[in-house]
């Protein structure tokens, strides 16, 4: 019984293919505490004090608001951001906190007590050599029979064919299975519009007018949304938990 196809957005929800984090970084906040009923707040210091080493930050006395936070002894502040800033407090800790991004969603990892801590974290979190998980091998079970009949009918062919739809299909006989080689990926607007002038809706439709069948469509969306570069489909590899399977 095959699913009911789903849109792109919703697909978005829940993509299995999501793995590591982008843009990751580090960012520097000050704990403060303040009235004694009220739980502690974070804030980063304004940038006329960005300069100031942590030991001229942890336990000294600030001026906050909702946006940033102000060393009050022995610095001076300028009257505009004094009246900017209406409440008082103490601040306990310099935290180096690492967010990172998943599928353009923002992610708080952990927070570190030095810069160093934090940058070791970021580095164990990336690899400097490019990026990692571009590479998938998935069963065929997440394609119905139309699609198979589809990539078997394409890399058939005798002669060499470009799909020219930001996806390349070849075989691989010693395996029995179909490579797919996603082009252009993330599959975002903003990176489609920046490097093809068009957002993905307009892919999307591009590819189901030439024929590609909307469940293998789906798949290679999730795929390349999550920067994927490689896809493999093989009947002898185990089912991707999270991904539509489709029964015979």
């Amino acid at each position: 019984m095959n699913p009911t196809p789903q849109a792109p957005a919703l697909l978005m929800a829940s993509n299995p293919f999501a793995r590591g984090f982008d843009n990751l970084h580090i960012e520097r906040l000050l704990l403060i505490t303040y009235e004694n009923d009220c739980p502690p707040c974070f804030r980063p210091v304004h940038d006329v004090q960005a300069h100031l080493p942590d030991n001229e930050l942890q336990l000294f006395p600030c001026l906050f608001n909702d946006e940033f936070a102000l060393i009050s002894e022995g610095q001076s502040i300028a009257d505009e951001l004094d009246e900017c800033c209406p409440s008082t407090g103490l601040v306990r800790q310099v935290i180096y906190a690492v967010i990172g991004e998943m599928l353009n969603e923002r992610h708080h990892l952990g927070d570190l007590y030095s810069l160093e801590e934090a940058q070791a974290m970021v580095h164990r979190l990336s690899f400097e050599t490019g990026h990692y998980s571009r590479a998938w091998e998935i069963s065929t079970a997440h394609l119905p029979e139309e699609a198979m009949f589809y990539l078997e009918g394409w890399i058939s062919n005798s002669a060499p064919r470009k799909t020219g739809l930001l996806f390349e299909l070849f075989a691989l006989p010693d395996c029995c299975g179909i490579g797919c080689k996603l082009i252009g990926t993330p599959w975002t607007d903003d990176n489609l519009v920046k490097i093809q002038g068009r957002p993905y809706s307009s892919l999307r439709q591009e590819q189901l007018d030439a024929g590609t069948p909307e469940a293998l469509v789906n798949v290679l969306y999730l795929a390349a949304l999550a920067n994927v570069r490689l896809l493999i489909f093989d009947p002898d590899t185990a089912v991707l938990n999270g991904l539509a399977i489709f029964d015979e």
